[in-house]
């Protein structure tokens, strides 16, 4: 059997970046416009990530009280998506207190993925999908190359590269290389967003749908989590035609094994639910619509970085000195045992850091991480893990992945201030 350095290296290229969500997408475009030849891999067959395959979509937040916070490749993919009549910008002069998901963009998923990929074809990425990291191998040697083995439809393959980034959202490439990683006991639970027809309101009976909830949850057929906190189980649920309320709890969505566990456990939810409103008059005829291709993760995984965002940071606006990007939303902690959120808004003008520090596996000289993976705590990690913060930070990473790769340097050796004027040569906003 062929060992793995003994695979022929098929393509070569300055920058590799494996996940096409939120993070991966930007740092693979501003990678290439940066003039890195790069490449994009995608375990599924579209980009977007859990935007589109969780159907979260509606990324956020990019604005502060009418001030603009987060720019560059992600919002231009939002204008670009809005101009081919996928999304509605809202106005974002407008004061809506403590209702932040109102600022929020909700995109057409079709639109908006096509968008980002018509971006990376523009900016010379080369879209691999349908691959998955399945080793890594660094040379110790300068006239060799760095290998990045690849699992795709046709078996393994291995590509050459000078600089990773790790935009997986799980810090899979990180694990792979073996650098050390920050998880909690607890962790967020998912979440499987889904679309109820086939009933009309009016006509349900609430007092059936109340009655009927306590023995349904004796028997084990319904679970506290599988609904929003109300006087009446499920009538949030019904009003909304569907939700993004049921919680996956006890899960791990960081390797294949326990991320299938999480989709089965999904998919048991949602039946759950369709099987018990079926029973309530009024809802007999209630079909589920539509349901996420994906269970969507919150939590898994961190680095253990050159920097850490711990809350107190976090919540205090602290100005890191190696600021690369902002990162605007509440503390948003999702219970582990729970349907209770726990959401702490921002005091009035506080606007959080992201340091470049944060991006950087300790000790790492050719991988940086962006996304929801980064290094920080629990009650950080749960702000800044959402899509506009995600996107920024990965402008940020593939940024740093072109002038490192460029300049044949390592990551931490790359200077901050050609970071930050990187970024603003491609319409990112960076700290003062």
């Amino acid at each position: 059997m062929m060992e793995l350095h003994e695979l022929a290296i098929t393509d070569r290229y300055d920058a590799v970046v494996v996940g096409g969500g939120s993070a991966g997408f930007a740092a693979a475009v501003q990678a290439a416009r940066a003039g890195a030849k790069t490449a994009l891999i995608e375990k599924n067959s579209i980009l977007g990530g859990t935007t589109v395959v969780a159907a979260v979509n509606y990324p956020g937040l990019f604005h502060v009280k009418g001030r603009q916070v987060i720019a560059g490749v992600g919002w231009e993919a939002i204008e670009r998506t809005a101009a081919k009549g996928g999304a509605v910008i809202p106005d974002f002069t407008e004061d809506v207190g403590e209702r932040h998901w109102e600022h929020q963009v909700r995109v057409n998923k079709f639109v908006y993925s096509s968008v980002l990929e018509e971006m990376c074809l523009e900016a010379g990425v080369a879209l691999r999908y349908h691959e998955m990291p399945a080793a890594i191998m660094m040379s110790e040697a300068e006239e060799e190359e760095h290998r990045l083995i690849v699992n795709g439809k046709s078996g393994l393959s291995a590509i050459g590269f000078k600089k990773l980034v790790d935009a997986t959202g799980d810090a899979n490439l990180a694990m792979l290389m073996g650098y050390p990683l920050e998880r909690d006991e607890h962790l967020q639970p998912g979440t499987l967003i889904y679309k109820l027809e086939g009933y009309e309101l009016d006509q349900v009976d609430t007092d059936k749908l109340k009655e009927a909830y306590g023995a349904a949850l004796e028997a084990g057929k319904l679970r506290t989590t599988d609904h929003l906190p109300g006087d009446i189980p499920f009538y949030r649920e019904l009003v909304s035609r569907g939700s993004a309320s049921l919680h996956v709890t006890g899960i791990d969505g960081s390797t294949s094994v326990s991320k299938s566990g999480a989709e089965i456990q999904a998919r048991e939810a949602l039946m759950r639910i369709y099987m018990y409103l079926r029973t309530i008059p009024g809802c007999e005829g209630l079909y589920v619509d539509y349901f996420a291709n994906e269970c969507g993760i919150r939590e898994t995984q961190r680095i253990v970085g050159e920097a850490y965002i711990d809350a107190d940071r976090y919540i205090s606006g602290h100005l890191w000195p190696d600021a690369v990007c902002y990162s605007y939303y509440p503390i948003d902690i999702h219970q582990h045992n729970s349907n209770d959120t726990d959401i702490r808004p921002l005091a009035e003008g506080v606007v959080p850091t992201i340091p470049y520090g944060a991006l950087i596996p300790r000790g790492s000289d050719h991988l940086i991480a962006a996304g929801r993976c980064i290094s920080g705590d629990h009650t950080a990690h749960s702000a800044y893990r959402v899509q506009a913060t995600c996107m920024a930070t990965g402008q940020a990473a593939g940024a740093a992945a072109a002038l490192a790769a460029l300049g044949q340097l390592s990551v931490r050796d790359v200077h901050v201030e050609q970071i930050r004027q990187t970024l603003q040569a491609h319409d990112a906003i960076v700290p003062a």
